[in-house]
C-alpha cells in the first residue's frame, strides 16, 4: 500500500509539472505533506487524484492543483506572516505552514477545524495558530500580514482586510461575479492603494464565504 500511495504521489507532482507549477519549494511541501489525512477515509484512494473532494458540512477540500498553484502565486518566504481565510481541512494551512514563519488561520464550522488542528498535530505543525469566525474582516489585532490567502468564493475584499497587509503583500483570492462566474485574482499591495495591482489568474470554483450571523 506504502509504494502504491508513493507512486500516485509521485504522478501528481509530474502532473502538477506539467501544468506549470515549478516552485520547488512548493512541489516539496505537496510531496511531503500526506494528502489522505486530511480527507474521509472512505476517499483515501483518492488522495493523490488531482480532484477537489467532499470534507463535509457542504465544504471541500481543493485540489492539488489549485493548491499549489494559490500558493505559488504568493511568492511566499520563510519570514512571512500568513493570514489564510477558511481553513477547510486544513491541507492549504498545512502546505504553506512548511514555507512560512506563522499561519493565522480562521474557520468558521468549528468541526472542522477541530478535525484540522488533529491533523496539524500528527504532522508536529507548530506555526499554525487557529480561531473560529467568517473570517471576512480578517484579524486585525495579528496584524499586519506579508500574505493573505482567501479558500472560498466572495464577491469583493474588503478593504479592511486589505490594510491588514504590508505594503508589498499579497492577497489572493476566488472573486465572484454576479453571473455566478469566478475569477482567482492576485493583489499586490502598493504605497497608494489606487495603485494596488490586480492580477487576472484563472476561473476558479469555490464554496462561497458565509458571515456569521
Amino acid at each position: 500500500m506504502r509504494n502504491i500511495k508513493e507512486e500516485e504521489k509521485a504522478n501528481l507532482i509530474m502532473s502538477l509539472r506539467s501544468m506549470g507549477i515549478i516552485s520547488y519549494e512548493v512541489l516539496s511541501a505537496i510531496e511531503n505533506t500526506p494528502r489522505e489525512i486530511f480527507i474521509p477515509k472512505h476517499l483515501s484512494h483518492y488522495a493523490y487524484e488531482n480532484r477537489a473532494l467532499p470534507i463535509g458540512f457542504n465544504q471541500t477540500i481543493s485540489q492539488p492543483y489549485i493548491v499549489a498553484l494559490m500558493t505559488e502565486k504568493l511568492s511566499l518566504r520563510p519570514d512571512d506572516i500568513v493570514l489564510e481565510i477558511g481553513t477547510g481541512s486544513g491541507y492549504q494551512t498545512a502546505i504553506i505552514s512548511k514555507l512560512v514563519r506563522k499561519v493565522y488561520t480562521i474557520e468558521r464550522i468549528n468541526p472542522l477545524l477541530v478535525a484540522a488542528k488533529s491533523c496539524f498535530k500528527k504532522l508536529r505543525l507548530t506555526n499554525i495558530v487557529s480561531k473560529i469566525d467568517d473570517g471576512f474582516l480578517g484579524w486585525s489585532n495579528m496584524s499586519p500580514f506579508d500574505k493573505i490567502i482567501i479558500t472560498c468564493s466572495l464577491s469583493t475584499v474588503h478593504e479592511d482586510l486589505l490594510y491588514q497587509l504590508n505594503v508589498g503583500g499579497k492577497c489572493i483570492a476566488p472573486i465572484r461575479k454576479n453571473s455566478g462566474k469566478q475569477l482567482l485574482k492576485c493583489i499586490t499591495i502598493s504605497n497608494k492603494r489606487d495603485d494596488d495591482y490586480w492580477e487576472e489568474i484563472c476561473e476558479v470554483k469555490f464554496v462561497p464565504l458565509i458571515r456569521n450571523n
